[in-house]
C-alpha cells in the first residue's frame, strides 16, 4: 500500500509557506488603496507571490506540480467556463436592448435613486435565494441592473454594493446554497432547522442593508440620463425570458454550464427572431485588419480578466494546501478546553483564517468543520449554532475584501455601465459599499459576545 507523501516543505517552515500569501495580500492592499481599476491589476502581485513560493520551496519541481494541480481542479474549470459564458450572455442581452427595457420599466414604475437601489437588492436576493448561488446571481444580474441605474439616478457605488449585498443575502438564507449544505453537513445538523435558526442573524442585517440602500442610493443622473429615459423602449423586454430561463434551469438543479450555455443559445435565437440582434453582429470578418468582430468574441473577452486571476490564485492556494500548513494550524487549535464563548471566538477565528487563506468558503468550512464539531460539542454549543457560525462568517469576508471572487465579479459587472456614463468601479469600492455583509459581521460579533442562540435547536444526541 503506497505511503502518503510528506507535506511540501518550505524554507522557514509554516512561515515560509505563508509568506507568498503575505506578498500577495500586501500587494492587493496597496493596489486597493491606490484605486486598482480591475482584477488585471492583481495579476503581477499573484505572479510575485508565486515566484516567492518557488524561491522558498525546498522541492521546486513538486511546488510547480502543486501549482498545476491547483489550477486543474474541476471546480476551477467550472468557474472559468461560467465566467466566459456569463460574459457572452450579458453582452448579448445588452446588445439586444434589454438594458434599455429595464430603464423603460424602472421609469414606468417610478423607481428612481434609492428606490431603484433597494429594488436591485431585493431582486438579487430573490435570485440568489432561489438558485443558491451568489456567483451566478452576480454574473447574471450585475451587468443588467448596474447600467440601468444610470438613467434611474442611482449612486453607482451604493448600487453595486446593493447588488453584491443582495446576492450575499440570498445566498445566506438559501437552503440549496453550497455553504449551507457544507456547514450543516459538517455539524450533523438538518438543513431546514439550520436555515430557520440563521434567520435571526441574516434578517436584521438584511433590513439594515435595505434601509441603507433606500436612504443612501440617490445619485446624480449621468449627462445623458434624460435622453436615455426618453429613448428607452420596451422593444427588448421579451429578452427577459432569457435570464428567466437560466434561473429556471438552475432551480431545476441543472448544471451551471448547461444553464448558461442554454441562455446564450436562447439569447441568440430570440434576438434574431425579434430583430434586436442582427446576424452580422454574431460574426463579421475584418479582412483589412485580419480580425473577426463579434458579440460572442466581445463577451468571451470580458471573462478573461477574472479567469486568469482565478487560475493564478488557486495555484497559490494549491501550493499552500500541499504544504499541510492549514491542517497543522487546525490540529494545534484542538488543544485545550475552553468555555462556550471562548470556543465560539475560536471557531469564528479559525474559519476566518481558513477563508482568508484559501479564498474559498466551502473549502474553509470543510477545513475547520471537524474542529468546530468536536470543540462545540465539548463546550455545549448546539449543532445549529455551530453550523451558523461557520456559514455566517464566510458570508462576510469574501464579500467585503477586494481579492475575493465575489467583489471582483461585482466590480467586473460595472464595465457594463461605462457606455451609459457610469464609472467602472474597483473591487474595494464594491466591498466597502456592501452594507449587508458589514451589518452581518456586526450581528455575528454581538451574537458571540452575548451568546444569543448558543443552545438553540436539538442536542447532538437527537440528530
Amino acid at each position: 500500500m503506497p505511503s502518503t507523501p510528506a507535506p511540501l516543505a518550505f524554507r522557514g517552515g509554516a512561515a515560509g509557506a505563508l509568506l507568498p500569501f503575505a506578498v500577495f495580500l500586501t500587494g492587493v492592499g496597496w493596489l486597493a488603496l491606490s484605486g486598482a481599476p480591475d482584477e488585471r491589476g492583481f495579476w503581477p502581485m499573484l505572479l510575485a507571490a508565486l515566484a516567492a513560493g518557488l524561491l522558498l520551496a525546498r522541492d521546486r519541481h513538486r511546488y510547480a506540480e502543486a501549482l498545476i494541480a491547483g489550477m486543474a481542479q474541476p471546480l476551477v474549470l467550472l468557474m472559468i467556463t461560467a465566467w466566459l459564458l456569463a460574459g457572452v450572455l450579458s453582452t448579448l442581452l445588452a446588445a439586444s436592448g434589454f438594458v434599455d427595457a429595464l430603464v423603460w420599466s424602472a421609469s414606468r414604475l417610478g423607481l428612481h435613486g434609492g428606490a431603484y437601489v433597494a429594488a436591485a437588492f431585493l431582486v438579487c436576493g430573490l435570485v440568489a435565494t432561489s438558485t443558491g448561488t451568489s456567483f451566478g446571481t452576480l454574473i447574471i444580474c450585475g451587468p443588467l441592473l448596474y447600467p440601468a441605474g444610470a438613467a434611474a439616478g442611482a449612486d453607482p457605488a451604493w448600487l453595486i454594493g446593493a447588488i453584491l449585498g443582495g446576492a450575499t443575502f440570498g445566498d445566506s438564507i438559501s437552503p440549496v446554497s453550497d455553504t449551507t449544505i457544507a456547514s450543516a453537513g459538517t455539524q450533523n445538523a438538518d438543513i431546514g432547522g439550520t436555515v430557520r435558526a440563521r434567520l435571526k442573524y441574516v434578517l436584521p442585517a438584511g433590513a439594515v442593508a435595505l434601509v441603507a440602500a433606500f436612504l443612501l442610493g440617490d445619485g446624480e443622473p449621468t449627462g445623458g440620463a434624460q435622453a436615455a429615459v426618453a429613448a428607452a423602449s420596451a422593444a427588448g423586454l421579451p429578452m427577459a425570458l432569457v435570464p428567466l430561463l437560466v434561473i429556471g434551469l438552475l432551480l431545476a438543479r441543472r448544471h451551471l454550464v448547461e444553464a448558461l450555455l442554454g441562455g446564450v443559445m436562447a439569447a441568440v435565437g430570440l434576438g434574431l427572431v425579434l430583430g434586436v440582434i442582427a446576424p452580422e453582429q454574431l460574426l463579421r470578418i475584418d479582412a483589412e485588419s485580419f480580425t473577426a468582430r463579434s458579440l460572442l468574441i466581445d463577451g468571451l473577452e470580458r471573462g478573461v480578466g477574472v479567469s486568469i486571476f482565478t487560475l493564478l490564485l488557486v495555484a497559490l492556494v494549491g501550493a499552500l494546501n500541499e504544504s499541510g500548513t492549514l491542517v497543522r494550524l487546525v490540529t494545534l487549535a484542538r488543544a485545550g478546553r475552553r468555555g462556550p464563548r471562548a470556543t465560539e471566538i475560536h471557531i469564528v477565528g479559525m474559519v476566518t483564517a481558513a477563508v482568508l487563506l484559501t479564498t474559498h468558503s466551502v473549502v474553509a468550512i470543510l477545513t475547520v468543520g471537524g474542529f468546530t464539531r468536536d470543540a462545540g460539542r465539548e463546550a455545549g454549543i448546539s449543532p445549529y449554532r455551530r453550523a451558523n457560525l461557520l456559514d455566517v462568517t464566510v458570508c462576510t469576508w469574501p464579500f467585503l475584501l477586494p481579492y475575493f471572487l465575489p467583489t471582483i465579479l461585482a466590480a467586473n459587472a460595472t464595465v457594463s455601465g461605462v457606455a451609459a456614463g457610469y464609472p467602472r468601479l474597483a473591487p474595494l469600492t464594491a466591498g466597502l459599499h456592501n452594507v449587508y455583509s458589514w451589518a452581518l459581521l456586526g450581528v455575528l460579533l454581538v451574537a458571540v459576545a452575548a451568546g444569543l442562540g448558543r443552545t438553540e435547536g436539538p442536542a447532538d444526541s437527537r440528530l
